[in-house]
């Protein structure tokens, strides 16, 4: 089952199902996919049976996400109505990329004249990343994206900064969770994403990482519920002005992933400050494809599209520049 968040043509807030049979339906009373997880905890059932519950005995109301898409009324598929109550986070140096990349990786590895502290990380990964059930691995490279407010919608531009010096896509897997009025973390599932960085401000100094990330991100359209594949190979590319510029596979998934995704959950959750009942995270768990790793230049008006099968629609979004930024004096003194 796959949901998403959409308005109807009246502009009200509903939640479609795409089913196993592949029909794309209404769910009866529901605003957003944040309720219906609640309504899920609270009934002691699964996302996917609460759905369920909704639809039975009544009749289906079919609906085309292509239009829904096509008309701009696609919504991020799980928020919450404060923005301040959405984390927005991720985990990098997490995925083993292709064959040609791991046996680059390998040999950069073993060159001691290598040995970054982005290449140790990643070698700690490779070596405690996947821990046996039930226990806690090496903890992964982290950091902070922003809150609900650097959320894109599908079909939306991402906003670059007037400051930025790049402005370039990510295609991740998105891990979705709500907390649970006791405080535990429940996944409601996942999505694809865009985690949209600067990789030029981050390239000059690997301390510059925390800037590079405070930057706007997509993803969705769709929400996949249940568990996530092992393998997920998927595509990503640059149309500019309807032509493909760049274009490039790329795989997720535990197969391709130096740590588990429990290992990734653990380390994020474990802090008090995440544990929050009522909040909303959404958590990106890294990438080994970039077009700024094969020289593309980014423009405005190119269109990110990130598409995987498992999770339906494709993930479009245009590059937009901001037109100014509030430069130096911006704080006053009371």
């Amino acid at each position: 089952m796959r949901l998403s968040q959409i308005l109807t043509p009246q502009g009200d807030r509903a939640v479609a199902a795409v089913l196993d049979d592949g029909a794309a339906v209404m769910v009866p009373g529901a605003a957003g996919v944040r309720e219906l997880a609640f309504e899920a905890i609270t009934g002691g059932v699964s996302l996917e049976a609460a759905v369920a519950a909704r639809l039975d005995g009544r009749a289906r109301v079919t609906v085309d996400l292509d239009d829904v898409y096509r008309d701009g009324r696609m919504l991020a598929p799980l928020d919450h109505p404060d923005p301040a109550h959405v984390y927005v986070t991720g985990t990098g140096l997490t995925h083993l990329g292709s064959a040609e990349g791991r046996d680059k990786m390998h040999k950069d590895l073993s060159d001691p004249a290598k040995q970054t502290d982005s290449m140790k990380m990643f070698r700690m990964g490779l070596e405690g990343g996947k821990p046996g059930p039930g226990e806690a691995g090496v903890q992964p490279e982290w950091f902070y994206k922003g809150d609900g407010s650097i959320v894109a919608a599908p079909g939306a531009p991402l906003v670059s900064p007037a400051f930025a010096l790049d402005g370039g896509e990510e295609p991740e897997i998105v891990g979705l969770y709500v907390i649970g009025p006791d405080g535990t973390p429940w996944r409601v599932g996942f999505a694809l994403g865009n985690e949209f960085s600067d990789h030029v401000t981050e390239r000059q100094n690997y301390l510059y990482l925390a800037h590079s990330k405070l930057r706007a991100c997509s993803f969705g359209p769709e929400l996949l519920v249940g568990a996530l594949p092992s393998g997920v190979s998927g595509v990503s590319r640059i149309l500019r002005e309807g032509t493909i510029v760049w274009q490039k596979p790329f795989l997720s998934g535990e197969d391709n992933m130096s740590h588990t995704i429990a290992n990734l959950e653990h380390h994020h959750f474990k802090y008090d400050l995440f544990r929050r009942p009522g909040d909303v995270h959404v958590h990106y768990f890294g990438t080994a494809t970039l077009s700024f790793s094969d020289a593309v230049t980014t423009r405005a008006g190119d269109v990110f599209e990130i598409s995987a099968p498992p999770f339906g629609l494709p993930l479009r979004n245009g590059l937009a520049v901001a037109a100014s930024e509030p430069g130096p004096g911006l704080v006053r003194a009371l």
